[in-house]
């Protein structure tokens, strides 16, 4: 994780200093212990290395592939407002269409966002998947489709190639659409 960060800060501080500079400083190992006590769960390792380098990020513009890197605070946060609606039974009779791997729950509690939109779309961390599913599997959740998507088999691999994009070109700034995404859609 720590040479994974090293490259992309660099590629960073070449292409968008701005998003280099939103990168908040490590969670500390009390800030990860309550938020998998808050969350029930315990997060995978290698999101945790992550974390231990940066806590998400501070800023508008987004990191992600147009999401935002939300910290330990804002996991939970985005986290709470799914697990509210859930037990306020909204979900109650909802299922979604998910690729092979992920349940067919609308959302679960143990799907926990990393990344967040500002429209309720999110990538998750599946720490609940379906049999053939891999535990820690980044999966898409979103907010008006059911449409759920694996994106990686764990967080780790998840990171390298959006790193490995964002170093291949694949990835690139945009101020109109805030952030790091895909280049097809700036060309």
């Amino acid at each position: 994780m720590d040479e994974l960060w090293r490259q992309f800060e660099a590629w960073l501080a070449e292409h968008w200093p701005d998003g280099l500079a939103s990168l908040n400083p490590p969670a500390s190992d009390a800030q990860i212990a309550e938020l998998e006590r808050q969350l029930g769960v315990t997060l995978p390792a290698d999101y945790v290395a992550c974390l231990k380098i940066h806590d998400g990020q501070s800023g508008g513009d987004f990191l992600f592939d147009g999401m935002a890197f939300l910290s330990c605070e804002e996991v939970y946060r985005q986290w709470r407002v799914w697990k509210e609606l859930l037990d306020d039974g909204v979900f109650a009779g909802e299922t979604s269409e998910p690729e092979a791997g992920i349940k067919n729950d609308w959302w679960s509690p143990r799907w926990i966002p990393f990344t967040h939109n500002g429209g309720g779309d999110h990538l998750c961390l599946d720490l609940d998947p379906a049999e053939s599913g891999t535990l820690g599997q980044v999966i898409t959740m979103w907010h008006e489709t059911g449409d759920r998507e694996r994106v990686a088999a764990g967080f780790k691999a998840y990171f390298a190639d959006f790193v490995a994009g964002a170093l291949d070109g694949r990835y690139t700034y945009s101020e109109e659409y805030g952030g790091l995404v895909d280049a097809v859609d700036v060309a």
